[in-house]
């Protein structure tokens, strides 16, 4: 390949199938208090988790510094690759694409830096169309203009069961979640558009996660693809099935979500990102 796809660790990808189509992840950083970690490197998912179940301090996120996306970008381009592609998590929630874009300008060479304008599931879907993209031969600006259209294709909603996450990572006011504890509403939220919108509230989880199907199911005939993202939660595999019954889907891709983005969705979420055809 000449063309090399770098992303960060919002994508939710496995290490496996990063490895597979050879996608460099660059991690944020998760802080519990004092402490801070580099995802995926000094905290795994389930180290993740069971500190944010056990500790005393809601998780913060913190973007990559610009020095570790040129370190990558340098290697790849000093391995033989003529361009790289970096598709981050979308502007409108992280800094991390201007961590990007400084590391770029600094690095010199063909970088590309793009928003997938979106995160987790979302964001992972489009970096593996890119980089299989990119194994087929296409060109940079090819991979690009894909990204672009794959992004305005893609939809992304989460049924949370908190909003104590989105009031300390400043992303909601504590007047909602106040009221929405007292009243044990389950927030449903819009992400499409690469900021987190109020798409609805449900009184149980059971009709939280029946309004993710039904988001699905209103598509018909325009899916192309869908995936699904959770926090660690016990029914997926019983909403996986759920959601293939009742769109015809065989299959679903399924991918637990990373640190970063269960930092700010808390435990207990559920999210379905779909593509539309074009």
């Amino acid at each position: 390949m000449t063309v090399r796809i770098v992303t960060d660790s919002a994508c939710d990808l496995t290490d496996a199938e990063a490895a597979a189509l050879d996608i460099d992840i660059i991690p944020l950083s998760i802080r519990f208090g004092d402490a801070e970690y580099i995802d995926r490197h000094e905290l795994s998912v389930d180290e993740f988790y069971n500190k944010m179940s056990t500790s005393e301090h809601l998780p913060q996120t913190a973007a990559p510094a610009p020095g570790a996306f040129e370190e990558v970008f340098r290697k790849r381009l000093d391995a033989g690759a003529q361009s790289v592609v970096c598709i981050n998590i979308s502007a409108g929630v992280s800094a991390t694409m201007q961590s990007a874009e400084a590391g770029a300008k600094v690095c010199g060479g063909d970088v590309l830096v793009v928003d997938s304008g979106s995160v987790s599931v979302g964001q992972g879907t489009i970096v593996l169309a890119a980089a299989e993209a990119a194994r087929s031969g296409a060109s940079a600006a090819e991979i690009t203009d894909l990204v672009a259209d794959l992004s305005a294709r893609t939809s992304l909603f989460g049924a949370l069961n908190t909003l104590d996450n989105l009031v300390k990572g400043g992303r909601i006011g504590g007047a909602k979640a106040m009221v929405a504890n007292v009243l044990s509403i389950k927030p449903l939220l819009d992400i499409s558009s690469g900021v987190v919108e109020e798409a609805g509230r449900q009184r149980t989880r059971k009709k939280a996660l029946a309004w993710l199907i039904n988001k699905v199911v209103e598509q018909g005939d325009a899916l192309e693809s869908v995936a699904i993202a959770h926090a660690m939660v016990d029914d997926i595999d019983t909403f996986t099935e759920h959601l293939c019954e009742a769109t015809g889907l065989v299959e679903a891709r399924v991918a637990v979500i990373g640190p970063v983005v269960a930092s700010h969705g808390g435990p207990g979420l559920v999210a379905i990102s779909y593509v539309l055809k074009s």
